[in-house]
């Protein structure tokens, strides 16, 4: 127990601070689609094939090289245009443009989410997350064992009731057993998404038949000025009616399909995970993929993104995540902060003691 106590400490004192680093950025994206506050982020939605089609026919008027074009959706009244080189823009559903950026600095929830997933360290960054997704997730198992020691002190702060590190350590421990559940999740979805062999393997005994990939043709006519964008959306729909059309890719090699990501009423994954292929002159399905003819594994990888992210759940869930994501942040600060900077307060420092000095009796 001494060893498992020792091990929570250090590692926790060293990747601690990254941890609130995670949890802060995390919690302020939860609520993302609530603090745009651009120009028709409010606007309701309006689901036309047709009006989704102008809109994209816009995106493309502002900038050729787009390459993908989220579509607005309950929450946000927005669609989102990325453009080659990192740039974006955010249009109504009317096809005006409202936002428009050069680099993913020039918005908040773009470095945000970079921060969060990254940590500004490109794709490598994505796998220190996920080790630090993984101590997480030992951290909290760890702390309700080291706990369970102490149970019956148990009492509930916010905060420590005096800046010692015997009061932060209380803290950390009672406010850590309350949040571990939040924790336990968010860990063991955010790494599983980062490391999906590990996912795989885990949910191994609910897999079924290995599904065949859809075969998509090549070498057909690139989008252009002929493309009818509005007909693509319409026969996108018909190939799903209860779908919603979610993300649209245009394609990265000649002669690839367009791919349109559709959300059907059983998903939980904000853009879903129903595609559509299309050809991009001739506005025709060439392929499409089901999710639900997929098997129970892959039905529960499909929810750690929305768990994860408070896509579902309504406001209930995204209050109980940014309890979860605040937390962390006081547990990661809190204990790098008592460990490194107040490890030698309290200790007594040792003076030496002064004999006496006997008076002569008069």
């Amino acid at each position: 127990m001494n060893l498992l106590a020792l091990l929570h400490r250090w590692t926790g004192a060293i990747a601690g601070l990254l941890l609130a680093v995670i949890g802060l950025s995390g919690t302020v994206l939860v609520w993302e689609e609530s603090w745009i506050g651009l120009p028709g982020a409010g606007d309701a939605l309006v689901a036309e094939p047709a009006a989704i089609g102008a809109a994209v026919a816009a995106a493309l008027a502002e900038d050729r090289s787009l390459t993908r074009i989220t579509f607005a959706n309950e929450d946000l009244g927005l669609h989102q245009a990325i453009y080659a080189g990192g740039g974006g823009a955010y249009l109504d559903q009317a096809g005006r443009v409202v936002d428009r950026w050069d680099s993913m600095w020039g918005r908040p929830e773009l470095w945000l989410f970079d921060l969060h997933h990254y940590l500004f360290l490109g794709e490598d960054g994505k796998y220190v997350t996920g080790v630090l997704g993984l101590l997480l997730f030992a951290f909290a198992v760890t702390g309700l064992i080291l706990w369970w020691r102490t149970r019956r002190t148990f009492k509930f702060r916010l905060w420590p009731a005096r800046m010692t590190r015997p009061a932060i350590v209380r803290q950390h421990r009672d406010i850590g057993v309350v949040a571990s559940p939040l924790l336990l999740l968010a860990a063991f979805t955010g790494s599983m998404m980062i490391f999906p062999a590990v996912s795989t393997a885990l949910v191994s005994p609910w897999a079924g038949p290995e599904r065949a990939e859809p075969m998509l043709p090549t070498g057909l006519a690139a989008h252009g000025p002929q493309t009818d964008w509005s007909t693509v959306m319409t026969n996108a729909q018909a190939a799903f009616p209860d779908a919603l059309p979610r993300r649209l890719m245009l394609p990265v090699k000649p002669g690839e399909p367009l791919a349109l990501r559709m959300k059907q009423p059983f998903e939980w994954t904000p853009n879903g995970r129903t595609y559509v292929w299309l050809d991009p002159a001739t506005a025709q399905v060439v392929a499409t993929d089901d999710p639900a003819a997929g098997d129970t594994a892959s039905a529960i990888e499909e929810k750690y993104y929305p768990l994860h992210a408070g896509k579902v759940g309504g406001v209930l869930w995204r209050v109980a995540l940014t309890f979860g994501g605040l937390a962390l942040v006081l547990l990661g600060t809190l204990a790098a902060w008592s460990f490194w900077f107040r490890r030698n307060q309290g200790r007594a420092v040792a003076r030496p003691v002064q004999p006496a000095v006997l008076e002569p009796a008069e």
